[in-house]
């Protein structure tokens, strides 16, 4: 069985770029252009859940944490409205 680009490996793993990449808080709220207490305060209110944790400290999804921005955008554009 010959090895190709989208299996680069022979031991049944998946790549490593496959699997979501956890990121902590800080970077988190930096990657999505917010200060780290709101992102604690989108946990809080159940609108970002931690994905896992290193020690004591939380790590999210990426895909999470935009998800969990541009809900906070829509309910603010509504609440507004």
């Amino acid at each position: 069985m010959l090895s190709s680009p989208a299996m680069p490996s022979m031991t049944g793993l998946p790549a490593l770029a496959a699997l979501p990449a956890l990121i902590p808080g800080p970077l988190a709220a930096e990657e999505a252009g917010v200060a780290p207490a709101t992102i604690r305060k989108w946990v809080q209110l159940g609108h970002l859940r931690a994905a896992g944790k290193a020690g004591r400290a939380q790590l999210f999804r990426l895909e999470d944490v935009f998800a969990a921005e541009r809900l906070a955008r829509r309910r603010t554009r509504t609440s507004t409205a």
